[in-house]
């Protein structure tokens, strides 16, 4: 963790943005003979504490890969069980993540969501929309392509109406219109338990990321970690397409 500890010390400027897949909780809980539950249970933990360890590096936005559109898929009980973790998480964080000076946002299709989970999420950005520190960014049924899509959708909604015209779409147009409207790319996105894939994860936004991928399990993520692959990012060369010679 050497390089972990210059980094502490300020030795590098911290990414802007940092985005997480965190994979690995239902791995930690077979490990351990545990129900996967106990997995999301740690994993939510260390969702709380890399809140905090951004905020003291000095990163200005998170944003996680909480519940994806395809995560339907899985059983039911451990749709509700996670459901039932979200809503106790919410209930519990977002008094302390407002006193914090954390943002909140929330990103994907609300409406299979259930109604307490919607109400607690418009609870949480109204309570935070002018906080000025960490802007938090959760994606819950959330799809890169469907965000793709429904922005094109409203695009040519827009243009069929007169609003806008078909002259006018260009990459800053079509930016405005994503769920993610107002946040900037990520510079780094980190997918833990060494799985090396953005599953459908903010497929707009990541096209010049850094990409790391940890193998440490998500509820076994810790802000060593989280230190280490930032000092990896710092080690890339970032071009955007230029040539470096």
């Amino acid at each position: 963790m050497e390089a972990a500890a210059s980094y502490s010390q300020g030795v590098s400027t911290p990414p802007t943005h940092v985005a997480i897949i965190m994979d690995g909780n239902g791995r930690w809980a077979k490990a351990r003979m545990l129900p996967r539950i106990a997995g999301h249970r740690q994993g939510a933990e260390v969702v709380r504490e890399m809140v905090s360890h951004c905020r003291d590096l000095g990163i200005s936005f998170l944003t996680i890969y909480a519940f994806s559109s395809e995560n339907w898929k899985r059983p039911l009980e451990e749709i509700d069980d996670l459901m039932g973790l979200l809503k106790i998480y919410l209930k519990r964080e977002i008094n302390e993540l407002s006193r914090s000076g954390v943002r909140m946002r929330f990103i994907g299709n609300r409406k299979r969501l259930p109604k307490d989970i919607i109400a607690l999420i418009e609870d949480a950005e109204s309570k935070t929309p002018q906080n000025p520190g960490l802007t938090l960014t959760v994606a819950l049924n959330y799809g890169g392509r469907s965000e793709i899509v429904q922005a094109a959708e409203s695009i040519a909604r827009d243009v069929a109406s007169g609003a806008i015209e078909s002259s006018a779409i260009d990459e800053e147009l079509f930016e405005s219109y994503l769920d993610t409207a107002g946040i900037p790319d990520p510079d780094l996105l980190i997918r833990t338990s060494g799985e090396q894939r953005v599953s459908n994860f903010l497929l707009w936004q990541t096209a010049y990321t850094e990409l790391v991928f940890s193998p440490v399990l998500w509820p076994d993520f810790n802000k060593g970690h989280l230190e280490d692959a930032i000092n990896e990012f710092h080690r890339r060369e970032r071009r955007y397409g230029a040539s470096n010679d």
